[in-house]
């Protein structure tokens, strides 16, 4: 039996005991939930489809409008996994925005007299900034579209537009509302919504794909796990991610993962493959965990090999493990464990499979180091939900 599969078994008052009531589950449940959020996309297709093409998305070049994909914290790192994959299936401007920046420096983001369309990501649908960056657009800038994105069916945010002709608002299934502090179906989730936005016009095509991710997401579960497991026995004090493109959002995300989980106990780090010699390289020492998502591109991969094969030989961390599509691509001597997936996916379409294994390291860091998973603050630092945020108009 597996180390996740353990802890879907512990007895309901053990898991209480040690705060796995729901992050353990939330995490294993990811593959088989990806086709309920499809299922719910092609229920709501024709719907989309009809709002984003009032918002101009398939228009005239001339007349489609910048995109802008709004969240905090993992929220927002569900924008960066989809930028690129939405930028070249809408041939258009897409950008990933903060709602924290937004809230501070609206008109920063916006040009006069320009067409956008803010596409809005969040698992609990209240947090104080999410709502009021949304209640400040639509009263000082009712010309924008918004198509809100939410995991929770009453949360405030898809109340704020309803009803409203440039508005539409979508709850992701009610299962992957994650109950646990950490966001993990929730933002696999968002991601495979995303992705089905980015096949607006032809869903059939991402069919294929949704299959090769559950099939890979269910097979990597298991290793995952077992890896994760045996790394968080070890005296680790810190981890760094790594990944280009798509990936370096998991890697961000990976990192908050273990960040939050652990409660800053395992202090990490995330950059991309050739950002990381920019400096950030200085914090790498012999209690470094360093996991890279290796790219299915060739002229990537070796960029992200010639970094591997740097640390190994400067001997800069403890261990290296990666995370990869091709594990015969990989020269012996580059990493110390290698994780590779049952199918080769593009790395736009990665993040839902790849995240896997960092919300693993946080799990099994945080039962490492005494916490409890699902309310792993003791200090109170961090709440599920963002709370005490005063809004200044």
């Amino acid at each position: 039996m597996d180390p996740l599969t353990a802890l879907l078994a512990l007895a309901e008052e053990e898991k209480q005991a040690h705060g796995l009531e729901h992050t353990p589950a939330e995490v294993a449940q990811q593959p088989q939930t990806w086709r309920a959020t499809y299922d719910l996309f092609r229920e709501r297709q024709a719907e989309l489809l009809h709002f984003l093409k009032s918002a101009g998305v398939g228009s005239d070049p001339a007349h489609r409008p910048a995109v802008l994909l709004v969240g905090a914290g993992t929220s927002d790192y569900v924008g960066r996994s989809l930028a690129s994959l939405l930028r070249r299936r809408w041939q258009s401007e897409v950008m990933p925005v903060p709602s924290t920046d937004l809230l501070t420096s609206t008109n920063d983001w916006l040009v006069p007299g320009r067409p956008y369309l803010w596409i809005s990501f969040s698992r609990s649908g209240e947090s104080p900034e999410g709502v009021a960056v949304i209640e400040q657009a639509l009263r000082n800038h009712p010309c924008i579209y918004h198509l809100i994105v939410s995991c929770n069916q009453r949360s405030k945010m898809l109340h704020l537009t309803a009803g409203r002709k440039q508005a539409l608002a979508i709850a992701l299934p009610d299962a992957v509302q994650d109950r646990g502090l950490a966001m993990t179906s929730s933002f696999s989730n968002m991601v495979v919504f995303g992705h089905c936005l980015a096949h607006i016009e032809a869903s059939d095509g991402y069919q294929e794909t949704l299959r090769q991710l559950v099939q890979a997401g269910a097979d990597f579960l298991a290793p995952a796990a077992s890896c994760a497991e045996e790394l968080a026995q070890e005296d680790f004090a810190s981890v760094c991610f790594v990944g280009s493109g798509a990936l370096r959002a998991v890697a961000t995300e990976s990192a908050l993962k273990v960040l939050e989980l652990t409660a800053g106990r395992v202090r990490t780090m995330s950059e991309s493959s050739l950002g990381l010699r920019h400096g950030p390289m200085a914090a790498l020492d012999q209690k470094t965990l360093f996991v890279a998502f290796l790219s299915t591109d060739e002229r990537i991969l070796q960029y992200e090999l010639d970094l591997l094969e740097e640390i190994g030989r400067k001997r800069l961390v403890k261990e290296r493990v990666v995370v990869t599509a091709d594990a015969h691509s990989l020269p012996m001597g580059h990493a110390e464990r290698v994780l590779p997936h049952s199918f080769s996916i593009p790395d736009d379409y990665r993040p839902p499979v790849d995240v896997i294994l960092g919300q693993l390291l946080g799990l099994f860091f945080s039962l490492s180091r005494g916490l409890k998973p699902d309310c792993p603050s003791p200090s109170g630092a961090i709440s599920r939900v963002v709370q005490n945020v005063t809004i200044h108009l």
